[in-house]
C-alpha cells in the first residue's frame, strides 16, 4: 500500500545497486519504494508523529481509505436495524451507493486540484467493483470480496519474495538507503529483512483468518468494523516498527541525512 503523494527520489548512492550498476535493480522496485510510506517519510528521518502521519497519506489520504468502508457500514448498520420492511430493502443500495459517491468525489477533488490521483482512482475502482458485486449477488457482504483479494495478492508476493530469499521488505528499505542489494551478503542484515517481511506477510495473513470466518458467516456489520479496525492502525503500526528496524539497521544512513 503506498502513499498517495509522491516523494521523488534522490539523487546519488540511493539510486545504486551494490554493484554500482544503476540498471540492476529494476525501475518499477525503485519507484515503489520511493512511493511506499517509507520512502514518503525517509528512512533516515526521525521518528515523528508528523512524520508517520505524512506516510499514512495525510488527512486526504486518510479520509481516501477511511470514509468509503465507513460511510457504507454506518447507514448500513442503521437501517439494518429497523424492522420495516423498506429499511431492509433500501439498506444495501443506499450504504453502497454512498461509498461509491464519497470515493467519486475524492477522485474528482484530485483530477480538478491537479494532484496525484493514482490511488484516489484505484480506490474508486475497487468501491465501484465491490459495489456492483454485491448488488449483482445481493449479498452485502460481498462488497468485501475484493479486499479479500487484495490483502490475498500482497500476502502471496510477499511469501514468494521470502521463499527466494529476496525479502520484500529488503528491496524497499535496500534502495531507500542507498544500499542496494548489498544487504544480501550480510547474514545478519538477511535475517532482519526477512523477519521484517514476515511480519508484513503476518498483517495480511491476520486479515483474511480473522475477517473471512465472519464473511462465511454472514456477519457484514461485525465483518465492516474488523475490516477499519484491521486497517489503517495496523498498517501504520507496521510502517512504523519497519521505519525504527531500519534506523537501528543503517545508522550511517542517519547520519548522513542530518549531516
Amino acid at each position: 500500500m503506498s502513499a498517495p503523494d509522491e516523494r521523488p527520489a534522490e539523487a546519488g548512492p540511493a539510486n545504486r545497486s551494490a554493484s554500482g550498476d544503476d540498471s540492476a535493480l529494476p525501475p518499477a522496485i525503485a519507484r515503489a519504494a520511493a512511493q511506499s510510506g517509507l520512502g514518503v517519510i525517509g528512512v533516515g528521518d526521525a521518528p515523528t508523529g508528523r512524520a508517520l502521519f505524512a506516510a499514512m497519506g495525510g488527512a486526504r489520504g486518510l479520509c481516501e481509505t477511511i470514509l468509503p468502508g465507513l460511510v457504507f457500514l454506518v447507514p448500513f448498520t442503521v437501517l439494518t436495524s429497523i424492522a420495516a420492511p423498506w429499511a431492509q430493502h433500501w439498506a444495501m443500495p443506499v450504504s453502497l451507493g454512498a461509498s461509491v459517491l464519497v470515493a467519486l468525489v475524492f477522485t474528482l477533488v484530485r483530477v480538478f486540484t491537479r494532484t496525484q490521483a493514482t490511488q484516489a482512482v484505484a480506490g474508486l475502482i475497487g468501491v465501484a467493483a465491490s459495489a456492483i458485486l454485491a448488488l449483482v449477488t445481493g449479498n452485502a457482504a460481498n462488497n468485501f470480496l475484493v479486499g479479500f483479494l487484495i490483502d490475498g495478492g500482497y500476502a502471496a508476493a510477499i511469501l514468494v519474495s521470502m521463499l527466494l530469499r529476496w525479502p520484500l521488505l529488503g528491496l524497499v528499505i535496500g534502495y531507500l538507503v542507498g544500499d542496494g542489494v548489498a544487504w544480501r551478503a550480510s547474514r545478519g542484515k538477511r535475517r532482519v529483512m526477512q523477519a521484517l517481511t514476515a511480519c508484513w506477510l503476518g498483517l495480511f495473513v491476520a486479515r483474511l483468518a480473522v475477517q473471512l470466518p465472519l464473511y462465511f458467516a454472514g456477519l457484514t456489520v461485525a465483518l465492516g468494523f474488523t475490516k477499519l479496525l484491521m486497517g489503517v492502525p495496523l498498517y501504520a503500526s507496521l510502517v512504523l516498527a519497519s521505519w525504527l528496524v531500519a534506523r537501528a539497521v543503517y545508522p550511517a544512513s542517519r547520519s548522513e541525512t542530518n549531516g
